[in-house]
């Protein structure tokens, strides 16, 4: 990912309008919403291979930040989730902090612990994954050292 490359935001207005606000600001504004903290993830689109950013509610693990690929509990999976599955060398921005990361899905032992942790913070996950037939993945962003 290049500095120079165009980034493209989430289609989804009101994801687009906190994007926005997130950057505009370094992070200051839009780092809390809704009682949680979020973070801007940007991916590699698998078929444009275009840069695509979008906002998550995140949890921590240690050094590793924990998102949940839930889209609200739909049928299908977020196009970011699929996206890091093709190619899972990400950029994360959590406030005015940047940084590349690789992410991954949770292993089937460390999810159970994962969602324990995404749901104290976000507990409509639970609902979502009721209100679908597909598992929610959970995603370990972890970031890479500076060389």
């Amino acid at each position: 990912m290049s500095s120079q490359e165009e980034v493209f935001d989430s289609p989804v207005g009101w994801v687009a309008d906190h994007i926005r606000g997130y950057v505009d600001s370094e992070g200051e504004k839009g780092h809390r919403w809704r009682g949680a903290n979020t973070l801007l993830l940007t991916t590699r689109g698998r078929k444009s291979r275009k840069l695509r950013r979008t906002a998550l509610i995140y949890g921590r693990d240690g050094d590793h930040y924990i998102v949940v690929a839930s889209k609200g509990g739909a049928e299908k999976h977020p196009k970011w989730y699929l996206n890091l599955v093709v190619d899972p060398a990400i950029q994360v921005q959590v406030g005015p902090e940047k940084f590349m990361a690789r992410a991954r899905t949770a292993s089937s032992e460390e999810k159970p612990a994962l969602w324990r942790l995404m749901t104290s913070i976000w507990p409509d996950y639970d609902s979502y994954q009721q209100r679908t037939k597909r598992e929610i993945p959970v995603v370990v962003l972890e970031p890479l050292a500076d060389d």
